[in-house]
């Protein structure tokens, strides 16, 4: 692992434990060039999964995004950042045990929808105002009235 401060090519690991609920290994590392200390982690990967967007182009899924979107609906909700990790990697998990390694972006977004839904309702509204591409206050008002249907 390359030291992120100076370049280094070889740092060593100082400790490991699991994280995530075991669905990941957090790693302290110590680059012996610089003495800096930085932490990495190491998730398992089923296969990779490539997002065809709206307009067809294809992107490789990006877990990042996919975090950043929902912390962003999450923000200011009484929901704990572990929660938040626990959400993106059952989604990315679901994603990738799918039948396709191709998978449509209105796919990705329903599966966060439908998760978000389960978990905190504004999160799910704002979510779905971006997703859905709200423009107005109807939209909202409709949307809002499926809400209350099961």
């Amino acid at each position: 692992m390359r030291c992120p401060y100076c370049g280094h090519d070889e740092t060593q690991v100082k400790d490991s434990r699991p994280a995530e609920d075991a669905a990941a290994i957090r790693r302290r590392r110590f680059c012996p060039a610089c003495g800096a200390r930085f932490t990495t982690f190491e998730r398992v990967q089923l296969r990779e999964i490539t997002v065809i967007k709206t307009d067809g182009r294809r992107v490789p899924f990006d877990r990042e995004k996919l975090a950043r979107s929902i912390r962003i609906a999450m923000r200011k909700r009484p929901v704990d950042e572990e929660r938040i990790e626990r959400i993106v990697n059952g989604i990315q998990r679901r994603l990738e045990t799918e039948a396709e390694s191709e998978i449509p972006s209105r796919r990705v977004g329903e599966i966060v929808m439908e998760a978000l839904r389960n978990i905190d309702e504004i999160a799910y509204v704002r979510f779905a105002s971006v997703y859905r591409n709200f423009t107005e206050a109807k939209d909202f008002q409709a949307f809002l009235g499926q809400l209350d249907k099961p």
